[in-house]
């Protein structure tokens, strides 16, 4: 083990091994096509298969429905092992497990969990989520695709944006208003309901061309007049933006996991490129102002990823970690952000080159500061959490 890796030689050996199963396949399998992944924008349908298999698409889900129900900082550090060799791999997984799992298995009836997820703990049915609209980022209770009660069931139309998973998932759980524009709530005023990819008006749109994370499939999801029983529903009529941000603690985690993995796949490049390139006849890393940059990107990392697994502890215990959970993914993303950008500088001329790694480390690295809300957003939050009510 070296000092950029999670420290694992106090962890249970049922950690060790899922650990050591999710690095040597994301060595073997995701790290060697990554950067053709990334240059084609081609979503990865057979690893993607291949990790369903293995149980990582049900790795929060507890084994009474067929999951492998593992602990929050198990979870953190396979989404870390995987980020590592590919963040849009990454963040399939990261999705799919913190957001519309935690809310099933928070708020969703019996009939619901046994319904759905035992095929979600399979890879069978890969889950997305849906909350922003194009006129509705940071400000979520903006949001106006509406839901309408037509005798026993719901009419569900309008567009969300920037769902990931959007043109490959079975099953999105998105927010709509269920109040009327008569009465608009706000925040009150919206549901969470489950929606099947294919049910009758459910259509994705394009993958949007992006500039990192392009081996991702982020696309619109436009409802044309879909018809929902009650039993798509999930919880109670009007708790949905309650329910969105009771989730996004797990999926801000997620994304610093994600963070902190692209992270240290930047440092590692960083300092087998700092021994092997050679300038005035000395390798890179004999330049004290080469090694104070890899000094400091890996204390950057260690101090993220120590936050990031204290939170897990605290998830495990039963704790609300909401500020924590926004601190988790503040620091961890401008680490992964500053991290690769140093790592880009000690490359030089060739870090700026597409041929080079680092390159799309540091494009996929950005979003990691703006998606599961942006990191103004997660000041705010942390800031308010310092004047408890």
């Amino acid at each position: 083990m070296t000092i950029v890796e999670p420290v694992l030689s106090d962890a249970s050996e049922e950690r060790r091994e899922i650990v050591a199963l999710a690095r040597d396949f994301a060595e073997r399998e995701i790290a060697p096509h990554a950067a053709d992944w990334d240059r084609e924008k081609r979503y990865p349908c057979e690893v993607i298969r291949q990790l369903g298999e293995l149980g990582f698409f049900g790795m929060r889900i507890p084994e009474e429905y067929g999951g492998l129900g593992l602990d929050p900082l198990t979870y953190f550090m396979v989404l870390e092992e995987i980020a590592v060799a590919d963040a849009a791999t990454s963040i399939t997984l990261s999705v799919h497990n913190s957001l519309p799992v935690s809310m099933l298995l928070a708020h969703g009836t019996e009939a619901q969990r046994r319904r759905w997820l035992p095929v979600m703990a399979s890879g069978e049915m890969l889950a997305a989520f849906s909350l922003s609209e194009a006129g509705a980022g940071s400000d979520a209770a903006a949001i106006r695709a509406q839901a309408v009660r037509d005798g026993d069931q719901w009419v569900l139309s309008g567009e969300k944006a920037w769902v990931t998973n959007g043109g490959t998932a079975n099953l999105v759980v998105a927010a709509v208003r269920t109040d009327t524009p008569e009465a608009r709530r706000g925040k009150h005023g919206m549901s969470m309901f489950l929606v099947p990819a294919d049910a009758p008006g459910v259509e994705p749109g394009q993958p949007e061309d992006k500039m990192g994370l392009r081996s991702s499939g982020t696309t619109t999801v436009t409802f044309h007049d879909v018809r929902l029983s009650e039993e798509y529903l999930l919880g109670k009529e009007g708790d949905g933006y309650l329910y969105a941000l009771q989730a996004l603690d797990n999926g801000r985690m997620g994304v610093a996991a994600q963070a902190i993995g692209l992270g240290r796949a930047a440092l590692e490049h960083a300092i087998r490129y700092a021994g092997e390139r050679q300038q005035f006849a000395r390798p890179l890393k004999d330049f004290q102002a080469i090694q104070f940059k890899l000094a400091d990107m890996a204390t950057r990392l260690s101090a993220a990823r120590a936050l990031l697994h204290e939170t897990a502890r605290l998830v495990e215990r039963g704790d609300r970690v909401t500020e924590r959970a926004s601190m988790a993914k503040l620091f961890a993303t401008e680490s992964a952000m500053w991290v690769t950008n140093q790592a880009v500088q000690v490359y030089g001329g060739y870090g700026y080159m597409r041929d080079y790694p680092v390159e799309r480390l540091f494009r996929d690295a950005k979003v990691t500061e703006i998606y599961e809300g942006t990191n103004e957003v997660q000041r705010i939050v942390i800031a308010r959490g310092l004047y408890p009510k």
